[in-house]
């Protein structure tokens, strides 16, 4: 599936792990080998920017996780490209196709780049759980035995090096063309990157670091260089800088002689370039950190870069020179065009954040990425690391109202929504293949934890039918999704698949693309001829799916597109797929017949166009021998490739497979240098084949010799014939249409197949439901509930009967009218544009009239839906909740929808309005004043006290009885669309108390700035004088300071603690306390000096606001008296307001009543917190833009509202 455009086909890079960690990072070099056998202060991974992982995938079309994250969550690798494992060092072929067509994945991003590391791409190794046995520190060298991909090994049969093979030819030991070289001086450093350009060429690129886990960074470097297939190797540091240290090396995907290499961002942040394979480099500094590059799959010149501040770069000029295109770019979600698709070759495709903060895919030109220059090729915002460019097709996920929506662009047509069964409801979705017009994709349904379905798609990538349930999946060290799928190479249709059934894990084959699966039929016998009883469907063979990342191992599983049919997999028989006691099986016929070939696990590779295989044993102590066979397994001679044992950290087949070379890498002992062991080939094959050397084979399903409605016959080198095919050597394949029958045909989308093989409408599915899209007097295409598998290329037979037929587009009455907005929210804010969009299930949409009613006076109408299909937009001016109701009309009736919309205007403060003290045991009035005073619809949360739930009004006002004495805390939020906020205050809870107004000599208004935290310093200051002056202790008193001016307060006198028990005597206590504030108070001895030279006296205000008040029912004279009292304030602040000039004493008493006129008295005064202004003042921003909100002191306790505050209150009613 995933096809390169970062990385050159052929270019190969290694990653050798610690002696228990191997670690894969390829990029377009390729893999990168740690030593295993260096012994490591601590055992840790290299740092990784990014937990996403990108596909490599091979020219011409663009780079395609742990995500679409393909799908957001991560990236997802099946088998057929895929299934990668967690410890070894990851194969298929870097910078190609990472599997025979590709690694299949939620694609995650710009292919190429490192999107871990600070480096070009290096996707680690994958291998589950139960992955390869790591060796034990200090052990032998060598690869580790495999658990996870290929089960944990079997006891050993034999001598450790050889275990049992098919059949060995003789016992002599044949001797290879060998050569070995040292890297002299390297044996600190654990790390290496290899790159072979292959196609013909000699010349080899090794970069050898020293990589300090403690440190987590490189400290010292080497780059290597042969010019002869790897005989010898020249050391290049002098040549570029003794001081530069390198991180990592890339190799052009189209001019294999231009390579660039990264030094360590930690050392300097550079690049050098060759153009002549690495002979000679220029040196070039960054103002920026590389943390990933993508290459052109056209223009060798055009690189993007992913630096690790989220900017992308663009050079057109190999790294010369730079130029940001955009910030704020998601990791690995950037690609080039795609050639016969995109107009512009240049253009890029990106999701970035915008200014908005929201998510976005974008598109522009390398050299015009200006903001004007941009486009959004998607007009919503979308789901992070959601976008993925692969092929043909497009993909992006929406997540509206807690359920995610995917959508498709099929060769940049507009997006459409992807239709999944209807009651899939995904959890998670990984695109697995887009080959051959078509998309596999592996869904994670609501139901479904560590299994996935495998779904396909029609041409477009819109409908989906389910091909196969309950895939394997599990996760590799990043994290990462991996799908047990493996799609054969070299045959079209073929898939491989694990399958979880009653908690058994089988591997299961198709040869017509997921409509028909069967299980693989186990050996006749075993190696030793003796008859192997496993009958279908009891027992059967099982294989391990996971392919190789690393290009230095084979894999579980390999095939080749030059060797069509020939398989290679580890396994085992038995009734379940096994990690134990497994081994090495071959197909020669496409998966129908296999037979065994090893008991024990070895890497095995294709040599000469597939016609001759080699295999090594996969084992953690030191090896010389390797095996060869020319017959497909069948039988194998043994070579030595070394005198002298070697500790095998990787090998490497000449990617260009014609020049017949293999590379072994390794050490001799524990602290050696690295030994790099070229193994030639030739030597064995006695001649060029000609024709007598070949014979036919047909490729066939269970005995059927029609696949994928074709008769195919193959041309491949007779077993046992050794000469080698050459370059010129072609795979002649003679094919014939066959006549369509039932295995031709998948069920269409809505249609389920039934136990008698046919297609039924499934119970959620209405097959008329796809006529809506054409118009009375069109056609449409009325399906038979069944569809051509894409690219069968049967005729005739069933075709007439099961293709679509052309009919006449019926008419219908509208239904199913539904509507909703974009963003799947029903809340939106004054002053924004809400977009509502307008479904019909069924009816005629190019003759339905369509009126949407916007519910606040505003009414639009369409004669039919072609100009509602982008959405309808409508701004609304007023908060409030709105009635939207759309009503669709056409000659055969009518239906209607209706929405209900909140709109609210953003809400800045909220304050708390509690009174200072309250009686036990009576209601206590409590609200909440919320700016803007317009806000549209609010919900009020409650807490009182230590209370863990809530009270929950629409009300901005509660009454509340507190039943317990002392110190209670209230707190409200307000909720307002998205927008959360609260405020905090405390009230004192007594059974009584009385309270007086306080005012103060007039210099003290000049000082007072009429801020909360001054009037909080400014209470205490009194407080302490009071004390000071009469002996009363603290928690008698309260001050409050109002605010306002003339400066004011109100003195709370509290019964002291643990009174209430001796009510009647403490009454008299607090008259006395009261008493003795008052003579002080009247005497003018309360005073405070507020700077030097500044002296405050207190006094006290001529009424009473709260003489005495209690809770007893047996005080209803006090009761009357506060009455009074109110009636005579009242009547006292008219005639103030009236004579106030003829009454000049009495000045400072009617400001504070004034200051105080939406106040209660007494136990239920206004809160010190609020604004003593009266509400309808409220709304007047002129007013209120200098104002703060009030904060208050209760003995020396001090609470601030959590609301911010701002210097001006917005007023959303002028929209």
């Amino acid at each position: 599936m995933e096809k390169g455009t970062n990385c050159f086909p052929t270019c190969h890079t290694v990653f050798l792990a610690w002696t228990w960690l191997l670690l894969l990072s390829w990029c377009c070099t390729g893999a990168e080998i740690t030593c295993r056998s260096c012994s490591s202060p601590s055992p840790s991974w290299p740092p990784s920017s990014s937990r996403l992982r990108q596909e490599q995938r091979q020219p011409p079309p663009p780079p395609p996780p742990r995500g679409l994250r393909s799908w957001p969550g991560g990236r997802a690798r099946s088998s057929a490209g895929a299934a990668a494992a967690a410890e070894p060092l990851p194969g298929g072929e870097p910078g190609g196709r990472a599997g025979p067509r590709g690694a299949a994945l939620r694609s995650a991003g710009a292919g190429g780049g490192a999107p871990g590391g600070r480096g070009p791409a290096a996707p680690r190794s994958r291998r589950s759980s139960e992955g390869r046995r790591a060796l034990p520190a200090g052990g032998g060298r060598g690869v580790p035995a495999a658990e996870g991909q290929r089960g944990a090994r079997a006891q050993p049969r034999g001598p450790p090096e050889e275990g049992r093979a098919a059949r060995l030819r003789g016992a002599e030991e044949l001797r290879l063309s060998t050569t070995t070289f040292a890297l002299t001086g390297d044996a600190a450093h654990n790390q290496a990157m290899v790159h072979w350009s292959g196609h013909n060429s000699s010349v080899i690129l090794i970069l050898t670091k020293l990589y300090d886990f403690n440190l987590g960074s490189v400290t010292e470097s080497s780059l290597w260089r042969s010019t002869d297939y790897g005989t010898t190797y020249e050391k290049l540091n002098d040549k570029v800088g003794l001081k530069t240290v390198l991180s990592y090396l890339y190799v052009s995907p189209t001019n294999k002689r231009k390579i660039m290499l990264l030094s360590d961002p930690d050392i300097e942040s550079s690049i050098l370039i060759s153009s002549d394979e690495g002979a000679t480099y220029q040196k070039y500094r960054l103002n920026f950190y590389i943390q990933s590059l993508l290459f052109h799959p056209k223009q060798e010149e055009w690189i993007l870069a992913y630096s690790l501040d989220q900017k992308l770069y663009s050079s057109m000029d190999f790294g010369r020179k730079w130029q940001l295109m955009h910030e704020r770019v998601t990791p690995n979600r950037f690609y080039w065009s795609v050639t016969g698709l995109d107009k512009e070759p240049d253009l890029v495709h990106m999701e970035a954040r915008t200014a908005d903060g929201h998510t976005h895919y974008l598109t522009c030109r390398i050299q015009e990425c200006s903001e004007t220059k941009r486009s959004g090729p998607f007009s919503r915002s979308i789901d992070i690391s959601s976008l993925v460019v692969q092929d043909e097709y497009i993909f992006i996920q929406v997540t509206a109202g807690g359920r995610a929506n995917y959508y498709v662009s099929y060769r940049r047509e507009p997006f459409a929504q992807i239709k999944l069964p209807k009651y899939s409801l995904p959890k998670d979705m990984h695109i697995i293949s887009t080959d051959e017009n078509q998309v596999f994709a592996a869904v994670q349904e609501w139901n479904q934890n560590d299994t996935y379905n495998l779904y396909i798609s029609d041409t477009r990538g819109v409908y989906f039918t389910l091909a196969l349930e309950n895939v394997k999946s599990s996760r590799g060290l990043e994290g990462n999704i991996i799908i047990d799928l493996y799609e054969v190479a070299g045959i079209k249709g073929i898939f491989l698949a694990n399958r979880k059934i009653d908690d058994q894990i089988k591997t299961f084959i198709t040869y017509n693309k997921g409509r028909d699966w069967h299980l693989l039929q186990a050996p006749d016998t075993d190696l030793r001829g003796d008859p192997i009883v496993c009958q279908l469907p009891f027992c059967s063979l099982h294989l391990h799916l996971q392919l190789s990342e690393n290009p230095y191992t084979s894999g579980s599983i390999s095939s080749k597109e030059t060797a069509p049919g020939l398989l290679v997999a580890t396994g085992n028989i038995g009734s379940e797929l096994s990690y134990t006691d497994v081994g090495v099986f071959i197909s020669s016929d496409g998966g129908n017949s296999w037979r065994q070939i090893f008991e024990e696990e070895y890497n095995v590779w294709f040599l000469d166009w597939g016609g001759a295989l080699v295999a090594m044993k996969h084992t953690s102590v030191p090896i010389r021998h390797m095996w060869v066979s020319f017959d497909e397994g069948r039988s194998w001679s043994k070579y030595s490739f070394t005198s002298t044992p070697l500790f095998v950290d990787g090998s490497l087949v000449d990617p260009g497979i014609e020049t017949q070379i293999m590379t072994v890498f390794g050490h001799f002992s524990l602290r050696s240098e690295w030994q790099l062991v070229k193994v030639d080939y030739k030597s064995i094959f006695s001649r060029r084949c000609n024709k007598d050397d070949y014979q036919t084979w047909h490729l066939h399903n269970q005995g059927e010799p029609c696949v994928m409605g074709e008769r195919k016959i193959y041309k491949k080198r007779k077993p046992g014939a050794q000469c080698s095919l050459g370059r010129d050597y072609s795979q002649t394949v003679v094919s014939e249409p066959c006549v369509c029958g039932q295995g031709d045909f998948e069920c269409d989308y809505g249609y389920e197949r039934h136990s008698n093989n046919q297609c039924v409408p499934a119970f959620w599915f209405s097959p008329s439901s796809l006529s809506k899209d054409c118009s009375t007097g069109q056609s449409y295409l009325n399906s038979t509930g069944y569809r051509r598998i894409v690219s069968n290329n049967c005729t005739d037979g069933l075709r007439e009967k099961y293709m679509a037929k052309m009919e006449k587009c019926p008419g219908k009455a509208p239904r199913g009218l539904h509507i909703l907005t974009t963003d799947g929210k029903l809340v939106t804010e004054q002053g924004h544009n809400a977009t509502f969009v307008i479904l019909m299930e069924e009816g005629d949409l190019q003759r339905t009239n369509i009126q949407l009613d916007f519910g606040d006076g505003v009414a639009v109408s369409y004669a039919n839906f072609s100009p509602v299909e982008d959405g309808i937009r409508h701004v609304y001016k007023s908060a409030g909740i709105f009635q939207v109701t759309a009503y669709a009309e056409n000659s055969l009736g009518s239906d209607t929808a209706v929405l209900f919309l909140h709109v609210v205007c953003p809400v800045e403060h909220v304050h708390l309005s509690v009174p200072f003290v309250a009686i036990r045991n009576k209601d206590v009035n409590i609200s909440a004043v919320v700016w803007p005073s317009q806000a549209g619809t609010l919900t009020y949360f409650w807490w009182f006290g230590n209370s863990t739930k809530p009270l929950i009004t629409l009300e901005s006002s509660i009454s509340y009885i507190f039943a317990v004495e002392g110190m209670n805390t209230v707190t409200v939020q307000v909720s307002a669309g998205n927008t959360l906020i609260q405020d905090t205050k405390e009230i004192a809870v007594h059974e009584y108390f009385q309270s007086q107004l306080l005012s103060f000599s007039p210099n003290l208004d000049y000082h007072n700035p009429d801020i909360p935290e001054w009037r909080q310093d400014i209470g205490k200051v009194i407080k302490r004088a009071l004390a000071q002056v009469t002996g009363i202790p603290d928690e008698q008193i309260l001050v409050a300071v109002f605010p306002g001016l003339p400066t004011s307060a109100e003195l709370f006198i509290l019964p002291h603690k643990n009174t209430t028990e001796r009510r009647k005597s403490s009454e008299a206590d607090l008259e006395q306390v009261v008493e003795i504030l008052f003579n002080a108070l009247n005497q003018n001895l309360v005073q405070f000096e507020l700077k030097p030279g500044v002296e405050v006296i207190v006094y006290v205000t001529q009424l009473t606001l709260a003489p005495l008040v209690d809770s007893s029912t047996g005080h209803s004279s006090s009761a009357m008296l506060m009455l009074l009292s109110v009636v005579f304030v009242g009547l006292a602040v008219f005639l103030i307001y009236k004579f106030k000039r003829k009454i000049p004493w009495i000045n400072i008493y009617a400001q504070v009543q004034h200051d105080k006129e939406q106040e209660m008295i007494g136990s239920v005064s206004q809160s010190e917190n609020a604004p003593k202004i009266t509400l309808s003042e409220f709304t007047d921003p002129e007013e209120l833009m200098d104002k703060e909100l009030d904060t208050r002191v209760m003995g020396s306790i001090s609470t601030i509202a959590n609301s911010e505050s701002t210097k001006e209150i917005p007023n959303c009613t002028s929209v």
